[in-house]
């Protein structure tokens, strides 16, 4: 086995061969390690700014309101439409999946379960992270390249404290309460359908439902929601905050804020599962 050294366009050797190809592996193999290392400096470094930021009420609190509006109320319809389709289908899936002898008050355990423990805050968080994640990435990355932020600092207004602080907040306050309204209509919305559509009675399905029930599932369920809130409205402002290369780059920007919000949902939800598991059964 044999190498041949080369000389690069810079003038810097470089190795053939399959030594040069293990070297060209593991250069990028660091150059990925060191990128994700950098990725979370920055972001602890943005939430060290967060924090210190929370000290300004004055700055934050009157948009706040604004963005408890644009999170929550504008989300209403798009969330009932979600959870009343997603509440149908559990329904009609549970219902049909059933071996024969099976009692019907099975259906509704299962879409209690399902919508509450799993499907209400899951889906709920990643219809937003496309809606409003999208939507503040692209919002504070157009102030970022348009130099509007820029002229916050210039007019002393800590832009973090007007920008992130409120959008942090009423995410963190307004996804909880999509999730109860989630829940309500994804709940609803199976009741109707297995008694319209299938040959569950009303008593199976509300004896189902009441069947070891626990005021756990529903803290459980708000505990997603309130990280998923955190974590769409984090990842989403520091992406728009640190936007750069003008319309091109809030247009990467957004695209890369609903990817990496979507895929921490994901990772949360297992996390939160391997957690508390075992204390929904105990309960």
């Amino acid at each position: 086995m044999s190498a041949t050294v080369a000389s690069d366009p810079a003038g810097a050797p470089a190795v053939s061969g399959p030594l040069g190809f293990i070297e060209r592996i593991v250069r990028r193999v660091v150059n990925a390690v060191l990128g994700v290392l950098g990725g979370v400096g920055a972001r602890t470094y943005f939430l060290e700014d967060v924090a210190r930021a929370v000290g300004y009420p004055a700055t934050y609190m009157p948009e706040t309101l604004k963005q408890m509006r644009a999170i929550g109320v504008d989300s209403l319809p798009l969330t009932a439409v979600v959870a009343a389709f997603i509440g149908a289908v559990i329904a009609l899936q549970s219902r049909y999946q059933l071996f024969s002898g099976v009692q019907l008050s099975v259906v509704g355990i299962i879409a209690r379960q399902m919508i509450i423990l799993e499907l209400g805050p899951l889906l709920t968080g990643l219809v937003l992270a496309g809606r409003v994640g999208a939507q503040m990435t692209a919002e504070i990355g157009t102030m970022r390249v348009t130099e509007q932020i820029d002229a916050l600092e210039t007019l002393a207004y800590d832009p973090i404290a007007y920008l992130v602080v409120p959008r942090i907040i009423a995410a963190l306050i307004m996804l909880p309460v999509l999730t109860v309204f989630a829940d309500a209509i994804g709940v609803c919305s199976a009741y109707v359908t297995a008694i319209a559509a299938t040959d569950v009675r009303s008593f199976d399905f509300e004896t189902g439902l009441r069947l070891s029930f626990s005021t756990f599932q529903v803290f459980y369920s708000l505990l997603k929601a309130v990280m998923f809130g955190g974590a769409i409205a984090f990842l989403c402002t520091f992406e728009g905050y640190t936007t750069t290369s003008g319309s091109e780059g809030v247009g990467r920007s957004t695209a890369k804020a609903v990817v990496i919000a979507s895929v921490w949902i994901l990772v949360l939800d297992a996390l939160t599962a391997a957690v508390l598991a075992p204390y929904l059964q105990q309960t």
